[in-house]
């Protein structure tokens, strides 16, 4: 199990839980999660989670959604009364594999650490985009590719200075970091195309042959 004094910001919660960020406010808001207030250095407080919020997060999301609230508070106080057990009884009904939750959770943990340490900002390169180190590829772009559906062979061979484990790590790393304001073009970002092809829409009236 992962320190238990660690902390994490919404957007990270929901990067190695595997819930979208905006289950995991929603979870906060109804009081589901508990959170510590999380001093900036420069700037207004914010809510963070526990490693132990994080559990109560995931398994909310898994099954506790369907429970009654009174179940699922039963559920999460005999999994504070035994932290280490790897199944708990929530009542007579439900038995919850608490232990594949937990390694579930580190596993992905882990792998946020992995692209806290390969992916850095250096305002030298591409004005500060975040990069995988000793590259000048942008994680962003990496991660919006696969979300926009891109095979990861294309990737890879578009970028032969990345592996398949970066890949995943640029998807991990961009969850928990979400870019703000505009996003960059793909020029801002220093990135060219390959190719250019003018496609016409289906349903463009000016495909239609002319009377």
């Amino acid at each position: 199990m992962m320190a238990a004094a660690r902390i994490y910001t919404p957007a990270e919660a929901a990067a190695v839980s595997g819930v979208a960020v905006k289950a995991v406010h929603n979870a906060i808001d109804k009081k589901i999660v508990e959170t510590r207030s999380e001093r900036r250095p420069h700037g207004a407080a914010r809510r963070a989670l526990t490693y132990e919020g994080l559990l109560r997060l995931k398994l909310w999301h898994g099954v506790g959604s369907a429970l009654s609230a009174d179940r699922r508070e039963k559920l999460f106080a005999a999994i504070t009364e035994m932290p280490k057990a790897k199944t708990v009884r929530a009542d007579d009904l439900l038995i919850v594999d608490v232990g594949a939750a937990r390694r579930q959770l580190d596993a992905r943990i882990r792998a946020l650490d992995e692209a806290e340490a390969a992916i850095h900002r250096d305002k030298a390169i591409l004005g500060g985009e975040p990069v995988f180190k000793g590259t000048r590829v942008p994680a962003r772009a990496i991660a919006a590719m696969l979300a926009q559906g891109a095979r990861k062979e294309e990737i890879l061979e578009g970028y032969p200075a990345l592996t398949p484990r970066m890949l995943e790590l640029a998807a991990i790393w961009v969850t928990a970091h979400p870019a703000r304001g505009r996003p960059k073009t793909l020029d801002e970002q220093g990135l060219r195309p390959k190719s250019t092809q003018r496609l016409t829409l289906k349903g463009d009236p000016r495909s239609r042959p002319s009377a």
